[in-house]
C-alpha cells in the first residue's frame, strides 16, 4: 500500500461513516485537509509505538508528542513529507479506567481475529473485534467517551480538521457556510477529544448520530465523529496550524 491509497481508504471509511459530511460541496474544490485526527489505543497491534514503522513507511515522521493524563490519551503528531494533512495518533491508555470498563474493552480488544490484526490498513478496516452489547457500550462510555467510540467502531479516522486560510476564507465565513448546510460548530477548546491551542480559533461540528445495531440486535442511534475548522489567532506565524493545535504545557518527551 502506498500513501495516497491509505489517504484514500481513511477518507472513504469517514465518508462510509458520515455521509451528511461527505456530501458537503464545500470541500469539493477545497485543498487537502490541515489535519486527520485518529483513535486507537495502547494494545497490541494497534498501539502508537506499533503502528508508527508503517505509518513512517508512508512518509509521516514523528513531530512531538502530548500527554493529557486528565483525558487518559497520549497524543502523537505525524508530519507528512509534503504539504499535505497531518495525522493526529490519540491513543486511549486503557491502564486509566477503572477495572471493570479496562476489563471489558480490554476483552473485546482480545476477540479481534488473529487475521484483522495485521496489515498496513489497521486505521481504515473497520472494528476488526466484536462488537459489543449496549449494555457494555454504556458502561463503557460512562468510564470514557473514548472507550465506547473504540469498542463499537474500532482503530480509525474520528474526525477531519480544516484551516479556514487553506480554504480560503476566515472562520466567521466558513462557519456561516456549515451553518447553512444544518452544522452547529462547538467554539469551546475542552469540547473534542483533546484541549486546543489558544492561539487558533477552533470550531468542533459533530456528525449527526447514526442508528447501528450492537451485539444483541438491538439498535440505537449513537456520535460517530465530525469535523473541525481552526483559524490562527496572529498572522505571520511560519508554522503550519497542525503544528500550533495542541497547548505546549501538554507536550512531553518520551524516551
Amino acid at each position: 500500500m502506498q500513501r495516497d491509497e491509505f489517504l484514500q481508504q481513511l477518507w472513504l471509511d469517514y465518508v462510509h461513516l458520515h455521509p451528511d459530511l461527505g456530501a458537503l460541496d464545500l470541500w469539493v474544490n477545497a485543498p487537502a485537509a490541515e489535519y486527520l485526527a485518529l483513535v486507537t489505543l495502547n494494545q497490541g497491534p494497534f498501539s502508537t509505538e506499533t503502528l508508527l514503522p508503517t505509518l513512517g513507511h508512508f512518509g509521516y515522521r514523528r513531530a512531538g508528542q502530548y500527554a493529557m493524563a486528565d483525558r487518559g490519551v497520549l497524543v502523537t503528531c505525524l508530519s507528512p513529507a509534503d504539504n499535505g494533512a497531518w495525522l493526529l495518533l490519540v491513543e486511549l491508555q486503557p491502564g486509566t479506567l477503572t477495572r471493570e470498563p479496562r476489563r471489558r474493552l480490554e476483552s473485546l480488544v482480545g476477540d479481534a481475529h488473529p487475521a484483522d490484526c495485521k496489515g498496513q490498513n489497521l486505521l481504515c478496516r473497520g472494528r476488526p473485534w466484536p462488537m459489543p452489547d449496549w449494555a457494555t457500550y454504556r458502561m463503557l462510555h460512562q468510564a470514557h467517551p473514548l472507550a465506547a467510540w473504540l469498542a463499537a467502531l474500532g482503530p480509525r479516522l474520528h474526525h477531519v480538521g480544516f484551516d479556514c486560510e487553506r480554504l480560503g476564507g476566515s472562520l466567521a465565513q466558513v462557519d456561516h457556510d456549515l451553518r447553512q448546510a444544518g452544522l452547529v460548530g462547538n467554539a469551546d477548546r475542552r469540547h473534542g477529544i483533546f484541549p486546543i491551542s489558544p492561539l487558533l480559533d477552533y470550531r468542533y461540528y459533530p456528525a449527526c448520530t447514526r442508528r447501528i445495531a450492537f451485539a444483541d440486535g438491538d439498535e440505537h442511534r449513537v456520535a460517530l465523529g465530525g469535523l473541525a475548522i481552526v483559524q490562527r489567532c496572529i498572522n505571520g506565524e511560519r508554522e503550519r496550524a497542525a503544528e500550533l493545535l495542541l497547548p505546549r504545557h501538554t507536550r512531553c518527551e518520551v524516551a
